[in-house]
């Protein structure tokens, strides 16, 4: 049984999810101890804060993943779904038991984003701590909404919009603030370039999914815009990502030795031949992890090139 809650958690969507909080933190990170009176500056990997930040957006992941699978499950959606199996619609866990993780995952989650929220702000900024605490409900409420009930977001297009706020700004920036206290307009720029490649996962997937999806009256943002439109979409999301860093390079550049996370870009070039070319649907599958794999690397060496 538990292996089955572990195949509805999708762990290979989890190094994806956390791609903004290792920008947001490293860069975050950087800018404390430049402005600190500290000589030296301890890496964030030995932050309570970034690790606590790293659990809490797991949480959400995870409890997205759960809902998902929940709420296409009950709907019929994911009957003859390509890629991982589901597990609700597949029969090996009931809707009554997925209801129950979910609830058990976000007790765990808001347990975690309470301990975060105390790390990072204390006693001293109350009313951070009251903002955070909403982010985090207004994280799982969305989390919940993406398939579940008869207003769920991700049946009338608006996954990508919740992907690219959620993944994308609110993560970087979110993490960004929890070790600056402040916003500078430039961490907006990895903020909008993780965001766009988050969005570009969804994308294929929706790509992949489309037929099922419209048999199904899902209508996501594929759908509305038909297989050559949402392959152009896709060219723009991933270009997107690519200035926007580049971008970023350019108002703080140092050394060249910034320039390193280009390398993340390659597999990323593959991708957008594939999909181009690509004819058969269900082989778009192996991209998602393409494209989520690469968003993972282009984090730690945006990060880490920046310091």
């Amino acid at each position: 049984m538990i292996k089955n809650y572990i195949k509805a958690a999708r762990l290979r969507t989890l190094p994806l999810s956390v791609s903004g909080i290792i920008v947001g933190s490293i860069l975050g990170n950087q800018h404390f101890f430049q402005n600190s009176f500290l000589s030296h500056k301890p890496s964030v990997i030995f932050s309570s804060v970034f690790w606590l930040a790293i659990l809490t957006t797991i949480g959400f992941q995870v409890l997205s993943n759960f809902a998902n699978d929940y709420g296409d499950g009950i709907k019929g959606s994911d009957k003859n779904r390509e890629g991982e199996e589901r597990m609700v619609a597949s029969g090996a866990i009931t809707p009554k038991q997925m209801k129950l993780a979910m609830i058990i995952t976000t007790i765990i989650t808001l347990i975690i984003a309470l301990l975060l929220i105390y790390e990072a702000f204390g006693k001293e900024n109350f009313g951070y701590s009251i903002l955070f605490f909403l982010f985090g409900i207004a994280s799982i409420a969305s989390a919940i909404k993406y398939t579940v009930g008869n207003s769920a977001y991700g049946y009338s297009g608006f996954g990508d919009v919740f992907v690219f706020l959620f993944f994308g700004l609110l993560s970087v920036v979110g993490s960004y603030f929890l070790f600056t206290k402040l916003i500078q307009f430039k961490i907006f720029l990895p903020a909008i370039s993780i965001g766009l490649l988050s969005t570009s996962v969804l994308n294929l997937n929706n790509l992949r999914d489309r037929k099922e999806d419209e048999k199904n009256n899902k209508n996501t943002l594929v759908v509305k815009l038909g297989v050559k439109n949402a392959k152009k979409y896709h060219y723009l999301l991933i270009i997107g990502a690519l200035f926007s860093a580049l971008f970023y390079v350019f108002l703080t550049y140092k050394t060249p030795f910034q320039l390193l996370f280009l390398v993340a870009f390659i597999p990323l070039v593959k991708n957008l031949i594939t999909v181009a070319k690509n004819k058969v649907p269900s082989s778009l599958d192996k991209e998602l992890k393409r494209v989520a794999l690469s968003t993972f690397l282009f984090a730690i060496l945006f990060g880490i090139t920046q310091l």
